[in-house]
């Protein structure tokens, strides 16, 4: 067991709702921590938009998404939730996936029943409920920390962007079923705020949602912002480079930057070995 699957442990089974805040690299990690979110989300789509400028249908694979969390998850004391698609092609997939996914300091995951290419042209289906199960009892076999999050994605009421079919009935079914498999919390994407209290009464383990914190959510796992808020920002500042030739001041400026990257910590030890050494120093 870790401090940060314990934590998030509590969290989610603790009394108030929370949110776990965008990021998709160790800086916003960082930032996010700084602004006191108790938790972080690294999601596909902030993942492949940020470091590879792909979309969010299946494209990255685990080992580049479990290579970023590890550096993610390094950085901060906060735990970690990570967006892991369907952990892999096959059941033994998913159990190698879960356990690298431990290994690099994640406390826990997402796994979906949507079937790749996911959030593309291809219109469904989703993954039938038995193979579903499978893979999430293979998921909650493969962890060695009882305390490391399985969270069960379905993207029924996704059912412009995903594969399903946008029938609440059908994501209760679905909600049952995983819980039963063995999921710790439930993940119902993009359900309606009238809908999660229907969906929380029927299903036996925590619900998440995305964004705003609603009625009947146990976690929000708000992201999309933190992408979109860079980009915006870097194209701004390139349109006005390229326009004019140089910046303002304003772009340069970052607060708190120095904290952010340990500026001081390194500052030290370099000096600290520059005296002891008898080299010059600053």
């Amino acid at each position: 067991m870790t401090a940060q699957t314990q934590a998030l442990r509590a969290l989610v089974n603790g009394p108030e709702p929370f949110i776990a805040a965008d990021c998709y690299s160790a800086l916003t990690a960082r930032i996010v921590e700084q602004a006191g979110f108790v938790a972080g989300y690294m999601g596909g789509h902030a993942t492949g938009m940020m470091h590879y400028a792909v979309p969010d249908c299946g494209l990255l694979t685990t080992t580049e998404m479990i290579d970023q969390a590890g550096r993610v998850a390094s950085s901060v004391s906060i735990p970690i939730i990570v967006d892991a698609d369907q952990a892999g092609e096959s059941v033994a997939d998913v159990f190698r996936t879960i356990r690298r996914y431990e290994q690099v300091g994640v406390a826990g995951v997402h796994m979906e029943d949507e079937v790749n290419p996911k959030h593309s042209s291809f219109d469904g289906p989703l993954l039938p409920i038995a193979d579903m199960q499978a893979r999430l009892a293979a998921a909650v076999e493969a962890r060695t920390d009882p305390d490391f999050l399985i969270i069960a994605r379905c993207d029924e009421l996704y059912h412009e962007g995903g594969g399903g079919g946008g029938s609440v009935d059908e994501a209760m079914r679905r909600g049952v079923a995983y819980a039963e498999a063995g999921a710790d919390v439930f993940l119902p994407t993009f359900a309606a705020p009238e809908d999660i209290a229907r969906i929380a009464a029927e299903v036996a383990c925590p619900i998440a949602g995305y964004g705003k914190l609603e009625p009947g959510l146990s976690l929000s796992l708000f992201t999309g912002w933190g992408t979109s808020a860079a980009a915006k920002a870097h194209q701004q500042w390139a349109r006005h480079l390229r326009e004019h030739g140089d910046l303002p001041p304003e772009a340069f400026g970052f607060e708190d930057k120095d904290a952010l990257i340990d500026q001081p910590l390194f500052d030290g030890i370099v000096r600290r070995w520059a005296e002891r050494t008898g080299r010059p120093v600053r």
